[in-house]
């Protein structure tokens, strides 16, 4: 085993050029660990504790910025993190998490200071290499922060200069993304929301062009070589690696094409560094002659929307199921309890609490059934396309070859339009979807709006249900709690609704053989699906589960109700039971009290009919 960990740290980036006596030195100190994914190896504020270097498997490097980690870096095998624990002892400043399932030889503080204490030499070494590493990723990271084409000046990194159709530019040395990404930065600073974090649609990109590859290679067009290259940085981009490098905003003119040459540019230079090569150097494997081959980005673009929607729908049916159980939990709970149901606000008839919240819950599977159904439509791809639906530059065959790789690929039964010419300026499935969503949204914020209104007062309202308390409701108010949790779900779902009629809009503006407005389509379908889906998961974490009824309030109502006369009808009749209403109106009385001293009914026979399970269809829950 001693000897096993010795060749493994031989092989590893970060140590190269250590001398045998010093890896045997350094094998004594470390220890294998793993860390599942989404595993934070460290955590941004807290005290160094490790220093790890990947044998396996991605970390990605975070910032956290007000409520969302912004990714500065990421790293793979034979790179280090943690790192600066060989240089001070403050906290960490960022956050590593794992991608994916990794594998790394871990340093503890423990084992630096034996290190520091025994070999001073190796300390030095190991010193030095931490130095340049952080030298290195502040350049990248000076590459991937970049804003309006603008470096942020952490480094004095060299540059590269690249071509295209309007000249030369100089683009970070440490960027992977190319010259038309740069030009994306300066021409679209509009919303400040690059398309990294959209990583669903980042995955179902280097999906595209992985089935891409494969299927230009099967027909000849593609050579092994480059074609392996491109496969894996596309897999290497879809295990989570280098998405800090699709910079560009997601809101942008051109259909899509600055989100495609993004992709299509940092997979070239992953390709390239693969191969062996440097980056930039596009004679030997071409963003567009290679990566972009037999294609265009008004096939690829909308496939990949579909393919990144498709798993967030997904996403959102499981979080909109388990909002839904947990509704249908507490109507269990509470099918014992008597309520006053209203419309109108106004009093009606009785039913039970359970009744009640097993109806939200149910209201809520049939929007995940609806869903589930938009899911067919999303499938359908136009792959080999191209430009307009001709299949001009893509080879015969490669639509079908296409589609079957990438539905290898992704694990989808896709389907290839039958008339890609249509299918190519056809937004009607994002028209569909926005429409579920937008239902989905209206019965979720319907449901918040009882939630609230149940929960009233407490004192000088319906006060039937209780919110678990969140925070103190008032910066004036001693002990008000307000219903925040519901509040935040109904702007979610308002702006979702809103967002319906961007997509529509957007739909509707497609001009002739493309709709150029995708991209807004896009942003609005993700983002709505994202928000939608923690909102689901805030609501039943936060206030669903921890909801409470009032017994005494919900029986004071229902006998101090004139609602509950309704059940005398078919016993007393209609006239009837209206002159006791009106008397229970103007009096005050009950409708029990009244009933029994006008003699309309026993006390027997009336208790029998105002039984609970009686008066609510023999339905308790």
């Amino acid at each position: 085993m001693p000897q096993q960990i010795r060749e493994q740290l031989k092989a590893l980036d970060f140590l190269t050029g250590l001398t045998d006596t010093a890896i045997h030195q350094l094998a004594k100190h470390v220890e294998t660990r793993t860390f599942e994914t989404n595993a934070e190896l460290f955590t941004q504020g807290q005290p160094r504790e490790l220093m790890a270097i990947l044998l396996s498997g991605a970390v990605a490097i975070e910032k956290s910025a007000g409520d969302r980690p912004i990714r500065l870096v990421t790293l793979g095998v034979g790179q280090a993190v943690g790192e600066g624990i060989l240089l001070d002892e403050l906290p960490h400043g960022t956050t590593a998490r794992a991608l994916q399932d990794t594998t790394a030889f871990v340093l503890t503080r423990a084992k630096v200071a034996d290190i520091l204490k025994d070999y001073p030499q190796l300390y030095a070494a190991l010193v030095g290499r931490a130095a340049r590493a952080i030298s290195q990723r502040l350049a990248a990271t000076d590459a991937t922060l970049a804003g309006r084409g603008r470096l942020m000046g952490f480094s004095g990194a060299e540059g590269r200069t690249e071509k295209d159709l309007l000249g030369t530019r100089e683009v970070p040395g440490d960027a992977l993304y190319g010259v038309q990404t740069l030009r994306a930065l300066e021409n679209f600073p509009i919303t400040g929301t690059p398309i990294r974090e959209l990583p669903a649609l980042i995955d179902a990109l280097a999906a595209v062009k992985e089935a891409a590859a494969l299927a230009n290679h099967e027909l000849g067009l593609l050579d092994a070589e480059r074609c392996e290259a491109i496969t894996s940085a596309a897999r290497e981009i879809r295990a989570g690696r280098h998405h800090e490098h699709f910079l560009v905003d997601v809101m942008q003119g051109g259909a899509g094409t600055s989100t495609n040459m993004n992709a299509n540019e940092v997979i070239a230079n992953r390709a390239l560094e693969l191969l062996g090569e440097r980056r930039g150097n596009y004679e030997r494997l071409h963003p567009n002659e290679h990566v972009n081959l037999s294609q265009s980005t008004n096939d690829v673009y909308p496939t990949a929307v579909r393919l990144s929607l498709h798993g967030e729908i997904e996403t959102l049916r499981g979080a909109m199921r388990e909002l839904a159980e947990a509704f249908l939990a507490k109507g269990r709970e509470f099918s014992p309890l008597l309520k006053m149901g209203r419309t109108q606000l106004q009093d009606a008839v009785p039913m039970t609490l359970g009744q009640e919240f097993a109806a939200f819950g149910h209201t809520m599977l049939e929007d995940v059934d609806r869903l589930g159904e938009s899911l067919s439509l999303i499938r359908e791809i136009n792959m080999g396309a191209t430009a307009i639906g001709t299949g001009i530059t893509a080879p015969a065959k490669y639509a079908e070859s296409v589609r079957r790789h990438l539905s290898e690929v992704t694990g989808l039964a896709l389907v290839t339009a039958p008339d890609l010419v249509e299918a190519t300026s056809d937004t009607g499935a994002f028209v569909q979807l926005s429409g579920v969503l937008k239902r989905c949204a209206t019965k979720l914020s319907k449901i918040c709006n009882d939630l609230r209104l149940l929960s009233s007062g407490p004192r000088a309202g319906f006060g039937e249900i209780n919110l678990p308390p969140m925070q103190p409701g008032s910066s004036i108010m001693p002990g008000k709690v307000n219903p925040v949790i519901p509040e935040v779900v109904n702007q979610v779902c308002f702006d979702i609704i809103g967002g319906d009629m961007t997509v529509t809009m957007a739909a509707e503006a497609g001009q002739f053989q493309l709709n150029a407005f995708e991209p807004v389509i896009a942003f609005r379908l993700l983002r709505g699906i994202a928000s939608l889906r923690n909102a689901c998961t805030v609501l039943r974490m936060r206030c669903v589960e921890g909801i409470t009824a009032n017994p005494d309030r919900l029986k004071r109502f229902v006998e101090e109700s004139i609602g509950i006369v309704t059940a005398l009808v078919p016993v007393l009749g209609y006239a009837t039971c209206t002159d006791v209403a009106k008397e229970a109106a103007s009096s005050g009385r009950g409708v029990y009290d009244i009933v029994l001293s006008r003699g309309l009914l026993t006390r027997e026979r009336l208790d029998e009919v105002l039984n609970p399970v009686a008066m609510i269809g023999g339905q308790a829950g």
